[in-house]
């Protein structure tokens, strides 16, 4: 018969985690160029899909030690027929050692670059390396660690209130069958034999094996009833463990700019920058609350296929998202409990008089509450709103701003945002 072995290893036939993860470590630096560039030209829904990354061979031949031109040295050549003491043989061109690797030639013969597949876990990796929330601190005293008590699963110890009935009984049936099975087979055989010899009509031949039939089911059924109905060993009770519970927690309010003078193409530098931060936030926090808010004249709080997705517009009144921000964070997100973050996205296009009164309640009102705010303006016109940003910015640490105006610019600019402090660039 033949037979189908099929390997479900995580490491698939021919594959090396180990030395994947080595290459990614060596050429960090190329991978994550290659990464930058292959974020640059996609579009937004494939941000986090995995990429084929082409690095130079050159970048990835192994360095070798080979002797160098003169010097002197003794070697012993065996099986040499054509060569004695004394002769000059000239040197092979190119060197030895084979360090060289493989060029284009003018054979037309050559190499191309080395590819391989990221997949989207290591994409994600590699795109959101040496980032971080900044100033993001612990919530609660490191003394007085919480816990939770969970589920999990069942076990053979644990006290009578947490017995679970259903599972101890389903035990007990089991050791039941698997105990008395041959006896059960044993017990019907014979049963069958002695109705059959009851059954046989006078004069019965066989009528004296009668007695002994009926010895040996009452051993058998005896011995079926000596196994116990439930035995300790088949008690199962519910398991539940005590589990940390996150001591910093974290909300981001993202703020977006809707109004009409935000076209598609400026809409579309807002939703990568937010794209960016939504994948960046949920992939590296466990404990991460994200209030979408958008806004024209008038702001609004929604879900985040609105916030991505709705084509609602209007006039521009920054200032509208930032007191929703405000009114939020002081009624859901004490500051004693959460690391409140704000990111606002905007073309800088505010009604005149509303900037002076943004910059204020930036000041005044969410950057006391906030441990770090962000502002991206979406075009290269500095408006009023960038002027009075910018005065901020050079007064609070916690607050900074910078411009995009190509798709190219949004990902360097994520990551100079929120750089892991003491990460390289």
């Amino acid at each position: 018969m033949l037979q189908q072995i099929i390997d479900r290893r995580l490491a698939g036939k021919n594959k090396s985690i180990g030395n994947r993860e080595r290459f990614l470590r060596r050429h960090k630096d190329q991978i994550r160029e290659a990464v930058k560039r292959a974020v640059d030209g996609r579009g937004i829904r494939d941000i986090a899909q995995g990429e084929d990354i082409h690095i130079p061979r050159k970048d990835i031949n192994e360095p070798v030690f080979g002797h160098g031109q003169g010097g002197k040295r003794e070697m012993v050549h065996p099986g040499n027929k054509d060569y004695v003491r004394g002769d000059r043989i000239e040197r092979p061109r190119g060197g030895a050692g084979g360090g060289g690797g493989s060029q284009a030639s003018d054979s037309g013969e050559g190499e191309d670059d080395f590819v391989f597949h990221l997949t989207k876990e290591e994409f994600m990796q590699v795109f959101f390396d040496d980032l971080a929330l900044p100033n993001l601190a612990r919530t609660t005293l490191a003394e007085t660690p919480e816990f939770k008590t969970q589920r999990a699963g069942f076990s053979s110890d644990g006290t009578p209130n947490n017995l679970h009935v259903v599972r101890s009984m389903r035990g007990a049936i089991g050791r039941r069958i698997a105990l008395g099975g041959d006896r059960r087979k044993d017990l019907r055989r014979l049963e069958e034999y002695l109705e059959m010899l009851q059954r046989h009509p006078d004069p019965n031949p066989l009528a004296h094996e009668i007695p002994g039939v009926e010895a040996e089911i009452a051993a058998l059924r005896a011995r079926l009833g000596r196994i116990p109905y439930l035995d300790p060993i088949d008690l199962r009770y519910r398991s539940r463990i005590r589990v940390p519970v996150p001591t910093a927690k974290a909300v981001m309010f993202c703020l977006m700019d809707v109004s009409g003078s935000m076209d598609e193409a400026r809409k579309d530098l807002a939703k990568r920058f937010f794209i960016l931060l939504y994948l960046f936030l949920t992939r590296h926090y466990e404990k991460i609350d994200i209030v979408f808010i958008r806004h024209h004249t008038q702001a609004q709080e929604v879900d985040e296929e609105n916030f991505f997705h709705s084509t609602e517009t209007g006039g521009t009144v920054v200032s509208s998202a930032l007191v929703l921000m405000e009114e939020i964070a002081r009624a859901r997100y004490p500051t004693s409990e959460w690391n409140i973050y704000g990111a606002q996205a905007s073309d800088g296009d505010n009604w005149h008089h509303d900037s002076g009164r943004c910059r204020e309640l930036l000041a005044h009102n969410i950057l006391p509450l906030c441990r770090y705010f962000a502002y991206v303006q979406v075009a290269e016109e500095e408006q009023n709103l960038w002027d009075e940003y910018s005065t901020l910015a050079a007064e609070s640490k916690a607050f900074a701003i910078r411009k995009v105006t190509e798709a190219s610019q949004i990902y360097p600019v994520f990551r100079e945002l929120f750089k892991k402090e003491g990460a390289p660039a």
